[in-house]
């Protein structure tokens, strides 16, 4: 009886205040990196062209956008193949535009992975398999794109002399080395965070912020997932080779499918931009998204992206690209998101009234 209880107390408080207070400040720092783009990339040009409306664009872009999102729902459905689980595709994709809106709304992305291992679970996935599979799909994600960042950043001729690289150049390495070494003690040793961990719930304890029937709880717990973890991290390893394949193969389309958005848009506005140099570029973008501290990478992104396409467009149509490709990329699958959460809501407190 107290998984019920939980489930529903859990509901709507990812709901409330914080919630929304992250997403004013996603607002307004997408406001604040759109100025600055304006203001500074864009010479405080913006003209709307009417070629991004066109029929023959908009079915180029559904088309893309359907890959996206299915891709998406499917490179965690083979990750819980792979660890033994299946659930309704409904609800997996389900999962999809849930993760699109709580991890752009959360610092650093991490609420997005937090609301679907809630969601894992009340399809019945284990807590230790909903974190294991979220992890390992955002794991395949970063071996790609920081396998990638490094090639475009030697070989692409419009990202030499980058100014912004240069000065992000020292900070981006020890974010990395800080974001690899996090995933490498998850993985393989993390049994190694359980003393940092506990000292953590001591020093709550001492500030008499949770009391020690709390502490021990929550030791209890965190061991125990941890021990979870480990073994569904060695039973992915261990799993089909089909379903790994088929994991890492809609991760690279999900990829592939994101990066291509700016190619597409560029395309029917006119521009003769190579391809690959559309796409190492988002690379690299995307790569210091992962790294950004705000809501969604919200301000950064922008900032980013017109730094680097500021020499691929005209200035009256660089903003407007910025704004086409969030829409379609975040903001179009935040709204989806945001209309199945306030679904649940409701029918969550149906069922406690």
């Amino acid at each position: 009886m107290s998984a019920p209880r939980e489930s529903s107390s859990l509901t709507p408080a990812v709901s409330g205040r914080r919630l929304l207070v992250f997403s004013l400040i996603f607002i307004g720092l997408t406001g604040l990196g759109l100025w600055l783009v304006y203001a500074s990339f864009a010479q405080q040009s913006l003209s709307f062209d009417e070629r991004l409306i066109q029929p023959q664009t908009l079915a180029a872009l559904a088309a893309l956008l359907a890959v996206y999102f299915l891709a998406d729902g499917l490179r965690l459905y083979f990750t819980l193949r792979t660890l033994g689980h299946s659930i309704p595709l409904p609800a997996l994709f389900k999962l999809v535009f849930i993760n699109l809106f709580f991890s752009n709304v959360t610092p650093l992305a991490t609420g997005g992975g937090f609301a679907q291992i809630w969601y894992l679970q009340k399809q019945g996935v284990p807590l230790g398999d909903a974190t294991a599979a979220t992890t390992l799909r955002t794991l395949l994600a970063v071996v790609f794109i920081f396998s990638l960042t490094p090639v475009f950043l030697l070989t692409l001729p419009a990202l030499q002399g980058e100014d912004l690289l240069s000065n992000l150049g020292q900070t981006l390495a020890v974010f990395i080395l800080l974001y690899l070494g996090f995933f490498t003690l998850l993985l393989v040793r993390s049994h190694w965070l359980l003393p940092p961990l506990d000292g953590l719930l001591l020093l709550l304890r001492n500030f008499t912020l949770i009391s020690d029937q709390r502490q021990r709880l929550w030791r209890f717990k965190i061991r125990r997932e941890l021990l979870r973890f480990s073994a569904s991290f060695r039973r992915f390893l261990q799993g089909s080779p089909l379903w790994i394949s088929l994991a890492a193969g809609f991760t690279a389309v999900f990829l592939l499918s994101l990066f291509s958005f700016p190619a597409l848009l560029i395309y029917f506005l006119g521009y003769s931009v190579d391809y690959l140099t559309s796409l190492g570029l988002l690379v690299v973008t995307t790569f210091i998204m992962y790294f950004a501290p705000t809501p969604g990478a919200a301000g950064i992104s922008e900032g980013v992206f017109g730094s680097f396409f500021r020499e691929l467009l005209g200035s009256n149509h660089l903003l407007l690209v910025i704004l086409a490709w969030r829409l379609v990329t975040i903001y179009l699958g935040m709204l989806i998101g945001f209309i199945l959460l306030q679904k649940d809501l409701i029918r969550s407190w149906k069922k406690t009234s």
